[in-house]
């Protein structure tokens, strides 16, 4: 038997290769959408699930095709390749990667759906989530990923899958959106004193949180997005190099996360909080995806512990002192957390990555700055417009109604929208209680 050698031209392989493996985590970045929908939506009350879900969904729907319309232009134009539009671009593989660009813009948009759930109007919502994919959203990342302009003394911004430019950008976003919408009714007594509103379903936010984890994967090692490149007519691998480096400091951070949520959150109330060693294990994540490239094992556990571990400590002052009603704490999970990650960059990278610890460190806390103000500045605009003309906000009569009425006319638990119901075990729920605990009449 004989056999006829295989003719396959190396560049054509390594590109089919590369594409898939762009697709593929493009895929799995997707489906972190489930997760942020059951998280939020385990973190809601009951009466405002529906209302959630659907911002969850109108948020990749309007915004990834603001982003392929205007703001995949906006990007390219300030990182100075001009308007170049996903829907300008030469060839049909041209659009797997405007997809890829796209799932973490989408990520960083729906991030801020769970700092102004339960009162945000969906008209005001979307036409923020509009102006963030077309504009405020492209601007963070033509002035990072695109253009590059962010250096000091030689040392360059890194942020390798977003930490700071995705997840970073919408927390701070939340965070000034739930500012100037104000807290929900009953969140705050007269004296200032917070009043705890617990979500509906713990199930949903782990599950959701389960989900994010998995999804995660793809983002961070997604980004490592070229598996091959061809040198002197053979394969070789590209970025992928550093694909098992990313892989471990991703797992550890998350892991640590979630443990020093866990361990704040014993020693300040002598319980495990479990949502709180949920958002903890995200926290982790966000905190190592501006660098897990190129952070040793030891850095990987300190920048997840320390963004777990600062998660009940930001919420608490956030709650306490600055009286902002963050619902689904994505500021202390991506804000302060991505912030965290990306400015511990130089301390605990490896060897040899970083030429001056202090001109690295100087250029990640100008990025953050950047970062951070702009997303502030456009952010508070868009809102206080919206509030200016009585558009920010549902009424206090829709609010205590539930949006899920009031904006989509519909119940996610209809048994238990009013009247005397059955429930499962041949019982009856009085019309004065609720899924979440809360009464008719609050």
């Amino acid at each position: 038997m004989s056999y006829t050698a295989l003719q396959v031209d190396p560049t054509v392989l390594a590109e089919g290769v590369n594409l898939m493996w762009v697709l593929v985590v493009s895929f799995l970045i997707f489906f972190m959408h489930a997760g942020f929908a059951m998280l939020e939506a385990g973190q809601v009350r009951s009466k405002n699930v529906a209302n959630q879900l659907t911002k969850n969904l109108l948020t990749w729907s309007v915004g990834v095709t603001v982003f392929f319309l205007i703001g995949s232009g906006i990007s390219s134009l300030v990182g100075g390749s001009g308007f170049s539009p996903a829907f300008g671009a030469g060839a049909a593989n041209d659009y797997v990667g405007w997809l890829f660009g796209a799932v973490f813009a989408m990520t960083a948009a729906t991030i801020v759906s769970g700092a102004v759930a339960g009162r945000a109007k969906l008209r005001a919502y979307i036409t923020y989530t509009f102006l963030l994919a077309a504009v405020i959203y492209p601007v963070v990342t033509g002035i990072t990923w695109a253009g590059a302009y962010i250096s000091f003394g030689g040392e360059a911004f890194h942020d390798f899958a977003g930490g700071m430019i995705v997840h970073g950008m919408g927390g701070i976003a939340g965070l000034t959106a739930a500012y100037v919408l104000g807290p929900r009714m009953g969140r705050y007594n007269e004296d200032g004193s917070a009043n705890v509103i617990p979500g509906h379903s713990l199930t949903f936010a782990v599950l959701g949180t389960l989900i994010l984890a998995f999804g995660w994967y793809g983002f961070n090692v997604g980004t490592a997005a070229t598996v091959f490149v061809v040198e002197d007519g053979s394969l070789a691998l590209g970025a992928f190099a550093t694909v098992g480096r990313v892989a471990m400091t991703t797992t550890i951070a998350m892991a640590c996360g979630a443990m020093g949520a866990g361990l704040v959150a014993w020693l300040k109330t002598g319980k495990v909080d479990t949502l709180y060693v949920a958002n903890g294990l995200l926290a982790g994540l966000v905190g190592i995806t501006a660098i897990p490239d190129t952070t040793t094992w030891w850095g990987a556990i300190i920048v997840g512990g320390l963004a777990g571990g600062q998660l009940p400590v930001v919420f608490s002052f956030i709650e306490n002192r600055m009286k902002i009603d963050d619902v689904c704490a994505v500021f202390p999970v991506h804000g302060s957390a991505g912030v965290l990650g990306t400015l511990l960059f130089p301390f605990v990278a490896t060897s040899g990555t970083v030429g001056s610890v202090i001109n690295a460190f100087i250029a990640q806390l100008i990025g953050v700055a950047a970062i951070a103000g702009w997303t502030i500045v456009a952010t508070g605009v868009v809102w206080y417009a919206l509030k200016a003309a009585g558009q920010a906000r549902v009424t206090p009569e829709h609010e205590q109604e539930g949006l899920d009425v009031s904006e989509h006319g519909v119940e996610t638990y209809p048994e238990f929208g009013g009247g005397e119901s059955v429930v499962a075990d041949g019982g009856k729920v009085s019309p004065s209680m609720r899924t979440d605990g809360g009464s008719q009449d609050d």
